[in-house]
């Protein structure tokens, strides 16, 4: 990891770190996860990561629980982090759907806590139906941790009546290399239902695997397409 000249890290590498210790879990790789090793209490920057992460910081608790189990200690790490990063009465609805994202995840991944969680706050979602759909596309790519399997099902209904714009968001970050936001839509596209067949013509399991294999080394870009594989068997 990268340091900064005071000895310590910068925020994104922190992040990259905790990014890849998801993505590493969700493949199956790597030592047994917990939350508690990327969140070590007294370190802003780790906690700030996991704030950054949302409701991704916990998706490895997502999968069988026999085999990925959190503790006490994760617990109280999490607490840490809800509590140092509420949204601000100012607050884009971006971040405050990604903190009500991290809230519901609590509430479902780690039930041993319920009685220390927050309430989720109450998010705006009004620029779902009004937004033009590449501001759509670049919005709903940073909620991309959203995705997860029973979480925000208001938000993913939502979602759904606008397949077509999210497919045209994909194709866009593609052709522009960007491929976080390419790997977060596709991750939407993914979980979203697809009665009419859209995304087999739109080609998604092979657009996934063209990101994986341009931008795949991008630690963040890994964890959506991980994601996508092993929640919703989409990309290869």
């Amino acid at each position: 990891m990268a340091e900064q000249a005071d000895g310590t890290a910068p925020l994104s590498a922190v992040i990259a770190d905790a990014a890849t210790g998801v993505a590493l879990a969700l493949r199956g790789e790597g030592d047994p996860y917990a939350l508690s090793r990327l969140v070590r209490q007294g370190e802003a920057l780790a906690s700030a990561a996991i704030r950054v992460l949302g409701a991704d910081a916990l998706a490895p608790y997502a999968l069988d629980p026999r085999a990925t189990t959190p503790g006490p200690d994760d617990e109280s790490a999490l607490l840490a982090v809800l509590t140092a990063f509420p949204p601000g009465e100012n607050a884009t609805d971006v971040s405050v759907w990604s903190y009500r994202g991290l809230v519901e995840a609590s509430h479902a991944y780690l039930p041993g806590g319920n009685g220390r969680w927050p309430r989720p706050p109450a998010a705006g979602s009004d620029w779902i139906t009004t937004d033009p759909w590449p501001q759509l596309s670049h919005r709903a790519s940073q909620l991309a941790a959203l995705a997860l399997p029973g979480l925000s099902p208001q938000l993913a209904d939502a979602l759904a009546t606008r397949t077509d714009d999210l497919a045209r968001g994909f194709v866009r970050a593609v052709r522009r290399r960007d491929w976080l936001q390419a790997a977060g839509l596709g991750r939407w596209l993914a979980r979203l239902p697809d009665p009419e067949g859209s995304l087999a013509t739109l080609g998604l399991d092979n657009g996934l695997a063209f990101v994986g294999h341009m931008g795949g080394t991008d630690p963040r870009t890994a964890l959506h397409l991980a994601a996508a594989r092993r929640f919703h068997g989409r990309g290869r």
